[in-house]
């Protein structure tokens, strides 16, 4: 079960060929369908990550023992991942799992590129419903968002403020806005008491000329302003 298919680490007959793409696409589908559950993306990405173990794996089948051809076919992969758009962490590390699962099919080793998806796939899934990195600390971040004239000075003038109402205050970026009339600030906050959320910002409004203020849950993704 867990030898590989093919003799002498290559294709010999169209029969071997079928049987690892059904295995491939079988074990593809059923990875992308249990990836559906807990990562958020477009329909075409899971099709694509269904796909992708066979593309892989018959690839490396057909160039299997040509090292100059397996060269190539890396540079070529390296490109596509230049020529793709940025995607998040959930996505990068399924496509590394396909492709992982690729690699074993492409070699004939059916049974560990199943289990590389399969299990990978299941494993992931279980992983997510676990409290791991759910810190009590951050469930209570918040990002504050401040815009202010390019008049003030913003180093100092919020100090009172932040020690006033928050146990602790992150600078995470500083932008220019209003064709560059207006800085936009950016702080990761915990604040002492999240019932004074509307006084922090009425406050800080008397601070910034009255313009715009927003509290938004922290996450990794906030820091793009």
């Amino acid at each position: 079960m867990f030898d590989p298919i093919f003799s002498n680490e290559s294709i010999s007959s169209v029969l071997q060929f079928f049987i690892m793409a059904g295995v491939a696409l079988v074990s593809g589908f059923i990875y992308s369908w249990i990836l559906s559950f807990k990562v958020h993306s477009t329909k075409r990405f899971f099709l694509v990550n269904a796909l992708l173990p066979f593309v892989v794996g018959a690839i490396l089948s057909f160039v299997n023992g040509n090292l100059g051809v397996g060269i190539a076919i890396g540079g070529a992969f390296a490109l596509i991942r230049f020529r793709s758009a940025p995607g998040s962490a959930d996505e990068i590390i399924s496509i590394f799992i396909t492709m992982a699962a690729g690699v074993a099919f492409g070699m004939g080793y059916l049974a560990y590129g199943a289990i590389i998806l399969i299990g990978l796939g299941l494993l992931y899934n279980a992983l997510t419903y676990l409290p791991i990195y759910d810190h009590k600390n951050k469930e209570n971040e918040k990002l504050l968002k401040i815009t202010i004239p390019e008049s003030l000075d913003y180093n100092d003038v919020f100090k009172n403020t932040f020690d006033k109402y928050l146990i602790s205050s992150e600078s995470v970026g500083v932008k220019t806005t209003g064709m560059g009339s207006m800085f936009r600030l950016s702080f990761k906050i915990r604040m002492k008491n999240v019932a004074l959320e509307k006084e922090l910002i009425d406050e800080l409004r008397t601070l910034n000329g009255n313009l715009e203020i927003q509290i938004v849950p922290y996450a990794v993704d906030s820091n793009v302003l």
